[in-house]
């Protein structure tokens, strides 16, 4: 066989296989299968919600099927944290990281075909600022449990040099290139001759997080690593520094109070999580694609997950310790952080979505104008016209945005703190929206001196 055919039937083979994973496409969970979930967590009764994870995986149709095994861990692990549930909660995040890690490897030694392949027929493979965030709270697992050098360890899993911010630019960079390359060959391969522009997928623009360096600072403190903890500290005030798109509002004046403690006072330390993270939903963009033969090829319309807000009612979080009384300030924008590292993975699926239907409609163009040059008749050629058409709408209707992520990380992050006579006290909260108060809680906490005071308070309505 000659060469030029060998390469064309590879082609072929290449395309075939294509088609055949998106009959394998699968119709995404709907938002209404997490009613007793959602309405759990709107009420902060979190136990309750963790059971309604649980419930719904029994069954012969579960929420979160065998694919969707990472949201099930991080959603699951969050409602574990917020519940106090912190050793359960460990579990299941350290579950939802191994998959995740998992996932980038395989996606890294992956085939064209296997990488292009649209995302609900694989794994979902977890989020970039699900990977973060997890470890964050992780952390505060760790230290509610009383393991200090465990919380550093997966605050360090961020931080440090390599680590999993600072490798966030540069990530994806060789899985991109390859990407591009291949669909070329594949281009050829079927004796597509044209060489149209591909979309470039962007890099990620946040590699430093003031959530991960507030808490790192902290959990040095209350090593007694002061040197350890400065350093920290300048590094959030870095993240502030380097990224106004998300940190646009200053830093806390309660991070510059965290480093110096008066002799003979304790500090107490509060950290407030509200409202929910935004969420994907389907979006339809559509495109031109003028360099096929058949206009019928030229319009096709992508279905991508955007991004999506839950805007949350609370605005203010008012903490009340004894006589004292002071308002939480917003240290980190968690939504703008997920919006930022998401622009970059959309324009990925973008990309990968651009050459999948590319490659898909290069095969319909090349049989139907190969079937029209074949014949004089223009019935048949009409016919062929029509079955590209048909051909057209049957892989568009395989088509389907991935819509998967985890549903309960929190929109923003708050921090506040008092310097206090070591003691017991009742901290007591509120939760404003507006001028009226919306939610309520209640802690009793023994403030001690030289040690780390940390008080974590949620509520995400």
């Amino acid at each position: 066989m000659k060469k030029g055919n060998n390469g064309s039937l590879a082609g072929h083979r290449f395309v075939l296989t294509l088609c055949l994973g998106f009959l394998c496409v699968s119709c995404a969970t709907g938002p209404e299968a997490y009613k007793d979930i959602d309405n759990a967590v709107n009420k902060s009764d979190f136990e309750a919600g963790v059971e309604a994870i649980v419930k719904s995986q029994e069954g012969r149709k579960p929420i979160y099927n065998t694919r969707n095994a990472v949201s099930l861990y991080l959603d699951k692990g969050l409602l574990e944290h917020y519940a106090g549930k912190n050793g359960d909660s460990s579990g299941s995040l350290q579950e939802a990281e191994r998959l995740i890690e998992e996932a980038f490897t395989k996606s890294v030694t992956a085939d064209i075909a296997s990488y292009i392949a649209n995302d609900n027929t694989k794994e979902y493979p977890g989020e970039d600022f699900e990977d973060i965030y997890l470890n964050v709270f992780n952390a505060l697992n760790y230290y509610n449990n009383g393991n200090i050098e465990g919380a550093l360890v997966e605050i360090r899993k961020l931080t440090m040099s390599s680590g999993k911010l600072d490798m966030l630019e540069r990530k994806y960079e060789d899985i991109d290139s390859n990407a591009s390359n291949g669909a070329m060959i594949e281009l050829r391969n079927i004796g597509f001759t044209s060489s149209p522009d591909l979309p470039r997928a962007k890099p990620v623009e946040f590699s430093n997080s003031a959530l991960a360096r507030y808490l790192s600072a902290l959990f040095y403190l209350g090593e007694g690593k002061t040197d350890d903890a400065r350093i920290e500290f300048e590094q959030l005030d870095a993240a502030y520094n380097s990224n106004r798109n998300i940190y646009a509002n200053p830093a806390p004046k309660a991070v510059a109070d965290a480093r110096t403690v008066p002799a003979g006072k304790a500090r107490l330390n509060v950290i407030g999580f509200t409202g929910l993270s935004p969420i994907k939903e389907e979006g339809v963009f559509n495109q031109i694609f003028p360099f096929f033969q058949n206009m019928v090829l030229w319009y096709p319309q992508f279905k991508l997950p955007v991004l999506v807000q839950r805007p949350s009612r609370i605005n203010r979080i008012e903490v009340v310790v004894g006589h004292e009384k002071f308002n939480l300030e917003l240290l980190e924008d968690m939504g703008a952080v997920i919006e930022e590292t998401y622009n970059a993975r959309f324009s990925r699926i973008f990309m990968k979505t651009y050459i999948r239907t590319l490659l898909k409609y290069a095969a319909i163009d090349i049989a139907a104008s190969e079937a029209r040059r074949r014949t004089d008749d223009q019935l048949v050629a009409l016919a062929a016209v029509a079955s590209a058409l048909a051909v057209k709408k049957a892989f568009d209707a395989t088509e389907s945005a991935d819509i998967r992520m985890s549903r309960y990380l929190p929109d923003k992050a708050y921090v506040g703190g008092v310097n206090l006579d070591p003691g017991n006290y009742d901290v007591i909260v509120y939760y404003y929206a507006g001028n009226n108060v919306i939610a309520k809680e209640e802690h009793n906490v023994t403030v001690r001196a030289n040690a780390l005071n940390l008080v974590e308070v949620v509520n995400l309505k």
